[in-house]
């Protein structure tokens, strides 16, 4: 009688080391849509890996910047990088105060669902948006996580709002795939006498 054990087998991480570049710098066609969001692509290695690996969906990724141990969190977008390579959004790039070659460490991970978080625009430009909650839900369409602490870029009218992730719920780390979940804003950086937008 054969035992198989595929159940009860640990879960085994992907943890790679890439140069990161901005998606500016991806050979090819321009890709608007990489910076509208916090997705990364990463080579086609990475998928093969991922795949014969025990890897929870939706695939969420912590990318912390080597030198520094600064983190945040993403999902994938494509497996269409040169090998050795991966390129984020340029947001993700000041976050984690990465330059064009830097080493970033990308590592399987899994989050809590999203139930709150809390933004605060970076500018009071911010306010001239009619419906900044719509705008804002819409816009994180294409992220798949939120981390404390991130200042992440939205298009909207061809501007970029800039807004801080102040707090998550559960966790400092949460995925915003599939959930319902509900959002503040505070008062936009240089803002006086702001009342609460719900």
């Amino acid at each position: 009688m054969f035992s198989f054990n595929i159940f009860n087998e640990p879960l085994r991480p992907f943890n790679e080391i890439y140069k990161c570049f901005s998606v500016s710098m991806l050979p090819g066609s321009e890709r608007q849509d990489v910076e509208k969001g916090g997705k990364i692509i990463m080579p086609p290695s990475a998928l093969d890996r991922l795949t014969r690996l025990n890897i929870v969906y939706p695939m969420l990724f912590k990318v912390t910047n080597v030198e520094t141990n600064r983190v945040t969190h993403c999902g994938v977008l494509e497996f269409v990088a040169d090998e050795g390579k991966a390129y984020l959004p340029y947001w993700m790039m000041r976050n984690l105060l990465l330059e064009e070659g830097s080493m970033v460490r990308v590592e399987s991970t899994s989050l809590p669902v999203a139930t709150f978080s809390k933004f605060q625009p970076q500018s009071v430009d911010f306010l001239d948006i009619t419906n900044p909650k719509a705008v804002l839900e819409n816009a994180l369409r294409n992220f798949a996580c939120l981390t404390t602490g991130d200042v992440i870029g939205i298009m909207y009218n061809n501007k970029l709002y800039e807004l801080c992730v102040l707090e998550t719920k559960p966790g400092s780390a949460v995925t915003i795939i599939e959930c319902d979940m509900n959002v503040e804003f505070a008062p936009p950086v240089g803002y006086k006498g702001w009342s609460h937008v719900n």
